[in-house]
């Protein structure tokens, strides 16, 4: 080996290290970055442990299920301690346990996760709204449109990310985020909010993601669709179709934006009007509300954002709780599409208040999730469940037939 190939050959090894290092080690934060994640000042608790009403027997008109990517039970003891108290989501008067697995893991991703807590189904890991065999089943919200139900999504990943597509796509892999967001459209879904406005651009667009001219937001508006891209465009919006993209990919969940929170509660009087102006009567609404970003905290291990983004998703549990209780006839529903990170806690005592945090992982596990329900049909999901079981449940409450269901 002559001096000059080594010497490349030792260049070349330093960079490939140098490259896989990068991708391995979290960005360090900017001490405005790390002030912002300290700062959970704009958390509070409701100052009570009380567990909200168990149940109601009226009719089930609403499904609301919140779901908190990558959260398990330490994550929410976690937030719990930093917060000082107990979570809206933790004040759920019906518990209970979900089983994750996928058709071909023990342990899931969030596709195959996503899709059995929207079609009954079981896929493999990375498939979206479709069997193994590649057979598409509809999903609750496909199937509550088509009886004249309201329908959204909110997200704080882009809006054609893997959970959120599974309610309103059929693809093979969650990587086709430019299919999914055509197929979105495509399902009339009336309220959609969340990141990702790259896919939805033509690549004629210097930050289209997309390799084709179809520009979705023209053909959004000439569906119907409002599109709003601000938190005052939002409030000033009517039903029945609207699309808010907040930012090119997932949200940075940092003002000027709209909070989880807020997005919940505008989607819940979006749906609210659209469902009470529908020709049939009061048909009511189905929405779906994922805090997205514990998941990607999660993946870092990185402790303080996953208390924050856990905080800003018990927000919108809050906004959900407040209107079912109001309301009535709204099913609320908080779960997780898996665990991730491997995260424990120990050590706490009288004098070390603080936990200690011990990650495991950097990917997901198979941990079971916890659940909280409220409101009519509650009591069907206590005890320990897999995650098919739960639209299962909310398609027997809303008298949809059969479940699951094969798309034509």
């Amino acid at each position: 080996m002559n001096r000059t190939f080594r010497a490349v050959l030792i260049a070349v090894t330093a960079l490939v290290v140098a490259i896989v290092l990068a991708n391995l080690v979290p960005a360090a934060e900017s001490p405005s970055t790390r002030a912002k994640t300290d700062d959970l000042s704009f958390y509070q608790t409701s100052g009570t442990t009380a567990p909200y009403p168990l149940t109601s027997d009226k009719e089930v008109r609403n499904v609301i299920l919140c779901i908190g990517d990558g959260m398990g039970s330490s994550q929410i003891a976690l937030a719990s301690t930093k917060a000082g108290g107990k979570l809206y989501m933790e004040r759920m008067p019906v518990t209970g346990l979900v089983q994750t697995r996928s058709a071909n893991s023990r342990v899931t991703d969030s596709a195959a996760a996503g899709t059995a807590l929207a079609t009954g189904i079981k896929t493999k890991n990375g498939m979206i709204g479709t069997a193994p065999d590649g057979q598409a089943y509809r999903s609750i919200l496909e199937l509550a449109k088509a009886t004249g139900m309201a329908t959204g999504l909110v997200v704080t990943s882009t809006i054609t990310h893997a959970t959120p597509a599974s309610f309103g796509a059929h693809v093979k892999s969650r990587s086709s985020e430019n299919v999914i967001a055509e197929q979105l459209l495509a399902n009339h879904v009336n309220v959609l909010l969340g990141g990702g406005q790259k896919f939805f651009l033509p690549k004629s667009d210097r930050d289209s993601a997309r390799k084709d001219k179809r520009d979705l937001i023209a053909e959004a508006r000439q569906a119907g669709y409002v599109y709003v891209t601000s938190e005052q465009e939002l409030r000033s919006t009517r039903p029945p179709y609207v699309l808010g993209l907040f930012q090119l990919a997932a949200l940075t969940t940092e003002p000027p934006e709209p909070s989880l929170s807020t997005l919940t509660r505008e989607a819940i009087r979006l749906l609210s009007r659209a469902g009470q102006a529908s020709s049939n009567g009061n048909t009511g609404f189905f929405l779906m509300v994922e805090g997205s970003q514990i998941d990607f905290a999660c993946h870092n291990n990185d402790a303080k954002r996953a208390i924050r983004q856990t905080l800003l998703f018990d927000q919108a549990v809050q906004a959900v709780i407040d209107f079912a209780l109001q309301d009535g006839h709204t099913l609320v529903i908080v779960t997780a599409d898996h665990e991730t990170g491997g995260l424990t806690l120990s050590g706490a005592d009288e004098k070390n208040p603080e936990p200690r945090v011990r990650w495991s992982s950097r990917g997901h596990t198979d941990s079971p999730v916890p659940l909280g329900a409220l409101g009519p049909g509650a009591a069907m999901f206590a005890g320990t469940q897999d995650n098919t079981e739960i639209p299962s449940k909310i398609a027997q409450l809303l008298n949809i037939r059969p479940f699951p269901q094969p798309a034509q």
